[in-house]
This record gives structure tokens, sequence and C-alpha cells, in this order.
């Protein structure tokens, strides 16, 4: 049996030109990077945040430079504000077939000081988000929906997700939830023939604020000596070195594409070996 012909349809494999995507947690940081590699792979992109100036600037920046995109003030605990801004998207951008959530927060601390609200807050914007964002997003993809051409859920996991951190509880509870919620979505989603693929992707310590905040907490909480010895304790768990922001940025992409159409409920560690050790 004959093969594919790879030469002459790489550019279709990869190619986003005429998708529409958005990506929650977008202004900044790692959500920020996304937003841009999905505009400059040709999507049109909706980002979405809490901080909509932030966001604004965020799709400022991709308009000044060719790409198409618009903000959206979204807090994604919050279900009217989930379909607000998934029907803007379809509204103003065309339609909707790539929806990353990105969006999350982050806590260092032990166990025995946790408290209640702060680990039910925690987890109300990790994997309640990841939820509604699931929720909202099929009943628009699906067949029948106001888009209605199935396409790609992207949930950004953790590596923390996949094995235990010391000071990082809370977040690897959440983490793990959102894990096994993408990997039932996946198969729910197929069941029903939604056309809608459902990944995970699984970062270690990125380059952004949110990373360096984690590493000067495990000072703070006296898992480390001080944020020089955090520093080296987290560097040397990743063997390729921490990651950048255009590391995840590229599987977003990846999983995004048709290249990777026949892949669904998979978690992709995007974590410089740090889960093989």
């Amino acid at each position: 049996m004959q093969g594919l012909d790879y030469m002459s349809t790489l550019d279709q494999l990869y190619a986003l030109a005429g998708k529409v995507a958005l990506v929650t947690g977008g202004a900044r940081g790692l959500g920020a990077e996304i937003a841009r590699a999905l505009a400059q792979a040709g999507a049109r992109v909706a980002i979405s945040d809490i901080q909509f100036d932030a966001a604004e600037l965020t799709a400022g920046n991709i308009r000044e430079t060719g790409g198409i995109a618009i903000a959206v003030k979204h807090d994604v605990t919050c279900e009217a504000d989930w379909e607000g801004a998934l029907h803007k998207a379809v509204e103003v951008l065309g339609g909707l077939d790539i929806v990353v959530n990105n969006a999350g927060i982050e806590q260092v601390g032990l166990i025995t000081e946790t408290t209640l609200e702060e680990f039910t807050r925690l987890h109300a914007i990790n994997v309640g988000g990841v939820f509604l964002g699931l929720k909202h997003a099929a009943r628009i993809m699906r067949p029948g929906g106001a888009a209605g051409r199935g396409g790609v859920i992207i949930n950004l996991s953790s590596v923390a997700g996949l094995v235990g951190v010391p000071g990082l509880s809370n977040y690897c509870s959440s983490k793990g939830a959102v894990r096994l919620l993408s990997k039932a979505a996946s198969v729910e989603f197929a069941a029903l023939d939604y056309r809608i693929r459902v990944n995970s992707l699984h970062p270690a310590i990125i380059k952004t604020e949110l990373g360096t905040n984690v590493v000067n907490g495990f000072a703070k909480v006296g898992l480390a000596a001080d944020e020089e010895e955090a520093e080296r304790l987290i560097g040397g768990m990743h063997p390729l070195g921490y990651g950048q922001p255009q590391d995840v940025a590229s599987a977003v992409l990846f999983l995004a594409c048709g290249a990777a159409g026949w892949i669904t409920g998979a978690e992709l560690a995007v974590d410089g070996g740090l889960s093989a050790q």
C-alpha cells in the first residue's frame, strides 16, 4: 500500500490558516506566547483573560505584526463569561476550532499550612475552569453547534500532574485532575462523534513569572535554605535544563494541527526529561 506523500502535504498537515483559536490566560507569560505562536501559524486568536487591559495589549502586539487577534475579558470560573467569550470568538473571528485551557494559578505551600479556602480556590480555577471550557467549547464545536466543525481542545496540566512534588500538593492535585478530565472528555467526545480531540500538556518549570515564583516559594516554605539553593535544586531536576515558553507553544501548535489528527486522550510531557527519571 502506498503511503502518504509527505513532501506534498506538509503545508496542509501543519497549517492553521483559517482556524480560530481561543487561549485562556493569554494576556501574559506562557499564554501570551501560545497566542502569538498560533497567530504566526495563521490562526485568528481570541485572547481571554481576567486582566482585560493586558489581554488587549497582547492582542494589539499580534495585530501590529500582521496577525488577527481580539481580547476578551474572561473569568474562567464564571460560566456566563465562558459563554460570552466563546460566542464572541465565533461572531467576531468566524468560528471556533482550537481552545487552549491555559489559565491557572500556582501555590507553593505545605499541606499542614494550606487552608481549605486556598485549596478550593485553586481547584476552582485550575480544574473548574477547564471543566467549563470543555463543556461550553464542545457545545459550540460539535456538529450542530454555532461553529459546528469539530476541532481540538488542549488543556494545560503540568509535570506536577504526573509526579508528586513536595510543597505543591494543592497544585499537583489540581493538575492530576486536569489530566484525567482530559482523558475522560476525549473518549466521551469520540463516542458521541463530536469530532473534537482533547489532549493534555504537562510542562515542567518554565522561565516565566509563575515559574520563578515556584522556585522562590520553595525557600519560603523551608524546602530550601534560600532562593539560590532552591534554584539549584529545581534546576537540577530537569535533565535538559529549564524550559522556555516557546517550547510549550511549539507543542500546542503540533497538537492543534492536522498532523496530530489521530491523537486524542494523550498526555504530552514537555518537561526536559524531568518525569523520565
